[in-house]
This record gives structure tokens, C-alpha cells and sequence, in this order.
């Protein structure tokens, strides 16, 4: 035991002394050069190497571009970037042409810069994928797909299950609440061709849902499809493990943005419908969601009958995908598991895009493949969707650089990261946070899914 705990501090002090090699905390930030421009696609690109550059480069991607046209960016936070920029790192970031579900761009656009990068400022000694939310799935992508251009990757929030269950998951609980609540309601679950309206509709059919009882209970049940957070809404007190009802109020507040997220522009990328429910027993999912006890407590409370609606759901027509649809998907990007560097993920046990879940389906993945020395994972306990707190993402791209450059993980138990979160945030004149890294193993995602298999 002691020889385990001196082993711990001195990777946590080894890599200490690596972040702030040369760089007294009231040091002046080095000149940077700055280099933006175009890329072949007619993607945006950024990027900023310090004079003092040690050899690293971090290559950001970004998430759900709701918009065309914005500037790239190259990190997540302005104190992040400034941290890294002031420690010796290059910074590279894109942003795509067109807007949505855009990462047959981001992809490609990502590896067109690390050639602006090589053509201007030489040959990076290591290269990192990272990335938020969309941009965290593109960065698992990235190391899968382009092996011998990226070092490792560190997906934040990341939806390293790919868009396919992920979107599965949003359909199993849009679907189950218009069957127990509106049947007969004017609602697109799929193929859409008026987001806005199905948008309007489905928050109608949410919120007079809400105002029962009854509607209450089943919104819990169509939300333990999804597996949404019991704990979802930043800046709130997690409820007590028996307070069933703040629980579905968090499921309440997270179901338009998690289950409801807009599906029309996907869909116009994909060709088609990529979800479906065809065979899917219901029941079986409820009793693997690990919220089953607090659905059945809130039916016994609203006096309905849990298994009379379970009877409902299996008796209801189902829905089927275009495989062509389901292909791109699976394409742009869902992660297969075979790695060939490291990646470290990082979620929120609160989070619901994506839920905290899709960690262990990543996980099950890279084991399947054989691949698991490769991957760690690191999580904080708290609500909310890429909520980072800049010492948990400098300390979680300081361990992966230790993997690339070492041939061993450092520890990466939570009180070793949050003990090295907190030394760089002492030695830093920027306010990078405590860090809050908890233990936390998910439950197993319910309708995993790996291109070729349902």
C-alpha cells in the first residue's frame, strides 16, 4: 500500500514539474505567433504556436456548429488556451464551412491543419484530437481513423458512442411519451420536415404532461429509456437517492434538450431516418436503466398501472431506419474501439448530450478490441453539458501527454487528479478552479451500437 502511494506522487509530481518546466507563475506570457486563414473545404482555421514552444499541439474541434460562418477556435475557454499558450503548447482549431452535424468536415478540415501547421511552424513532436461535445466524439474519430497524424486524444463530453445510439436513446423516449400521453398528436419523431413545428409539439405534449401526476410518471418512464440524469440541471442540489420527485423534475428540464434535440438537419446530411425501435422489449429496458425504482415509486403514487403502459409500448407500431441513413451515421463517427495511441475521456455524471453512460459503451468497445490499456477515463460529479472547470482539462491533457510520452499511464485516480488540479492552480496567477474529479463507474448503455450490428 505505501509502496502504491509513493508510486501516485511521484507520477503527480513528475508531471507537475513537466507543466511548469521554466515557467515561473508570474511570468510574463511569452509572444505568440497567430495564423488564421482558409482551409481547402472553405473551413476556418486558427492557429497560435508560442516562441516558446516545446513540441506539443492540441488540435481542437468544435461541437454542434449552430451556425455557418463563425470564427475558429482553438481551445475550449480563454483561460484554457491562455494556459497552455503560457506552458509552451500549440494551439490548432478549425471550423467548418456548412453548419449542423457537420463532422464529414470537421474531420478531414482537422487533418488539413495539422499540414498548415507542419508547412509553417515544422513537425509537432506529439499531436493531441481534443474537442467538446460533437467535437469529442471527432476527436476519438480522429485518433481512430488517422493513427499515424494524431498522438492520442481527449474527448470532453464527448459522445464517444456515436450519433447512432445516442440518437436511438432520444427516439426510445420521444417515442414512449407520445404513445402513453398523445397517441394521436401530429408529432414527427422522424423522417421531419418542420423542425420548429416538432419542436413546438413536443414541448406541448411535455408540459401538459408535467401538470398530472400521472404524465409525470410516465415522463420518468420515457426518460429512463434515454437514461437521463436524475441530476441534470446546473447550478441545482443533487436530490436525495428517495426524492423521486426532484428527480423527474431534473428529467423534466433536460428531456427537451437531451430526447428532443433537433433531428431535420441530421437527417438532411443523412439521407434519411438513422434511428429505430423495431424489436426493442421495453421492459427489458426499463429494468436495466437504473431508474426502475424510481418509476415504479412515482406509478404507485400517481395510482397507474406501470404494467399496463409497458403492455401499451410492446402492443404499438414501431419504427424503422433507412440503412443508407444509419450508415452515415455510423460513418461521421460512431467509434469502433480499435486504437492504436492513447485517449483519456472526460464527462459529467450529469450531463444528458451525452449521457455519462456513453463512457462505459466506449469503454466496452476499446476492451472488446483489445485496446484497453490505451484508454482511461476520468469524471466529475456534477449537472449540466461540457461544464469544465479549466484545472479538470488542463489535468486531463497533462495525463494524456504522460501516456504518449511514457510508455504507462500516470494515476489517474480522482484524488490524484484533483491533488495535481489543485497544485497547477496554486502555481498559476490564472484562476483555473478547483477541480472536482469523483469515482464514478457508469451503468451500461442500454442500445449500444457498433457499425454492422443492431
Amino acid at each position: 500500500m505505501l509502496a502504491s502511494v509513493r508510486t501516485a506522487a511521484t507520477a503527480l509530481l513528475a508531471t507537475v514539474a513537466i507543466a511548469l518546466a521554466g515557467q515561473p507563475a508570474c511570468a510574463s506570457a511569452p509572444p505568440v505567433s497567430r495564423v488564421e486563414g482558409l482551409l481547402p473545404s472553405g473551413g476556418r482555421y486558427l492557429i497560435e504556436v508560442p516562441e516558446n514552444w516545446r513540441g506539443a499541439l492540441l488540435v481542437w474541434s468544435p461541437g454542434y456548429v449552430s451556425t455557418a460562418g463563425r470564427p475558429a477556435a482553438n481551445s475550449p475557454d480563454a483561460v484554457t488556451r491562455e494556459w497552455f499558450l503560457s506552458h509552451g503548447y500549440a494551439l490548432a482549431g478549425t471550423q467548418p464551412a456548412g453548419s449542423g452535424w457537420a463532422v464529414a468536415e470537421i474531420m478531414p478540415d482537422a487533418v488539413a491543419v495539422l499540414d498548415e501547421v507542419r508547412a509553417r511552424f515544422g513537425r509537432p513532436a506529439r499531436t493531441m484530437a481534443w474537442g467538446s461535445s460533437m467535437g469529442g466524439q471527432v476527436a476519438a474519430g480522429l485518433v481512430q481513423n488517422y493513427p499515424e497524424r494524431f498522438d492520442g486524444a481527449l474527448p470532453l463530453c464527448g459522445s464517444v458512442a456515436g450519433p447512432v445510439a445516442m440518437l436511438n436513446a432520444g427516439l426510445d423516449a420521444t417515442w414512449a411519451l407520445k404513445q402513453l400521453t398523445a397517441p394521436g398528436a401530429d408529432l414527427e419523431l422522424v423522417r421531419v420536415t418542420d423542425e420548429a413545428a416538432r419542436q413546438r409539439k413536443g414541448k406541448e405534449i411535455l408540459d401538459a404532461a408535467q401538470a398530472t401526476s400521472q404524465g409525470r410518471a410516465r415522463i420518468a418512464l420515457a426518460a429512463s429509456f434515454a437514461q437521463l440524469s436524475t441530476w441534470s440541471v446546473a447550478g441545482t442540489p443533487k436530490p436525495a437517492p428517495g426524492d423521486h420527485a426532484a428527480q423527474q423534475e431534473q428529467q423534466y428540464q433536460a428531456f427537451m434538450w437531451a430526447a428532443f434535440s433537433p433531428r431535420q438537419p441530421l437527417e438532411q446530411r443523412a439521407g434519411g431516418n438513422f434511428s429505430w425501435n423495431d424489436g426493442v422489449d421495453y421492459r427489458s429496458l426499463l429494468a436495466r436503466s437504473g431508474t426502475a425504482r424510481q418509476v415504479k415509486a412515482l406509478y404507485r403514487e400517481a395510482g397507474l398501472s406501470l404494467a399496463d403502459d409497458l403492455a401499451t409500448l410492446a402492443g404499438a407500431p414501431r419504427i424503422t431506419a433507412d440503412p443508407a441513413a444509419v450508415a452515415y451515421m455510423a460513418a461521421n463517427v460512431t467509434p469502433t474501439g480499435e486504437l492504436r495511441d492513447p485517449v483519456f475521456t472526460l464527462h459529467e455524471t450529469g450531463d444528458n448530450a451525452p449521457t455519462v453512460v456513453q463512457a462505459e459503451a466506449y469503454a466496452d468497445a476499446v476492451r472488446g478490441m483489445g485496446a484497453g490499456r490505451l484508454l482511461r477515463q476520468a469524471f466529475v460529479d456534477r449537472p449540466g453539458h461540457c461544464g469544465y472547470r479549466p484545472s479538470e482539462i488542463i489535468v486531463s491533457a497533462l495525463t494524456l501527454e504522460r501516456r504518449i510520452t511514457g510508455r504507462a499511464w500516470p494515476e489517474t485516480r480522482a484524488a490524484t487528479l484533483n491533488r495535481l488540479g489543485a497544485a497547477l492552480d496554486a502555481a498559476s496567477p490564472l484562476d483555473l478552479g478547483t477541480p472536482g474529479f469523483a469515482e464514478h463507474r457508469p451503468g451500461n448503455m442500454l442500445r449500444p451500437y457498433a457499425p454492422g450490428r443492431r
